[in-house]
């Protein structure tokens, strides 16, 4: 019998994330510089804190969103536990974090994909683009959380 998995919006703390963190492939696309309190952070600050935990309230699955609600959706963070993977998990979040946002008629969404996931967010219906603008004077010592 499958494991019901659900999608809520709720916040998490930094803690739970970062436990989370470990679980994922999501937690090499962070900086080493103030790691803690860059997480802590982002918990407190998004527009759209989406989760997806097992039957026994195991974080399995994360989405995390800044919006307008009126245009705009750019996704910052959507990972799943390496146990959960293929399982639509990823596909519920960010089609739900689509929804919240206002809607596929009125919000595009854009994010920045690790190389691993682009083939996920083709699958997703989701293209590349090359008209986005960066300005990026970021620390970024690379390193994986563990």
């Amino acid at each position: 019998m499958a494991e019901t998995v659900t999608i809520q919006s709720e916040r998490v703390t930094a803690e739970e994330y970062i436990g989370f963190l470990k679980r994922t492939d999501l937690g090499s696309q962070y900086p080493k510089e103030r790691f803690e309190q860059r997480i802590a952070r982002l918990v407190n600050s998004v527009s759209i804190s989406l989760t997806a935990r097992n039957e026994e309230g195991l974080l399995v699955g994360a989405l995390f969103g800044l919006t307008d609600f009126s245009y705009w959706l750019y996704v910052t963070d959507l990972g799943v536990d390496r146990a959960y993977e293929r399982r639509c998990i990823g596909r519920r979040l960010l089609k739900t974090a689509h929804e919240l946002a206002g809607g596929e008629k009125d919000i595009a969404v854009y994010l920045v994909a690790n190389e691993n996931a682009v083939p996920f967010y083709e699958k997703c219906g989701m293209k590349k683009a090359d008209d986005v603008m960066q300005f990026n004077h970021v620390e970024w010592t690379e390193f994986t959380v563990g």
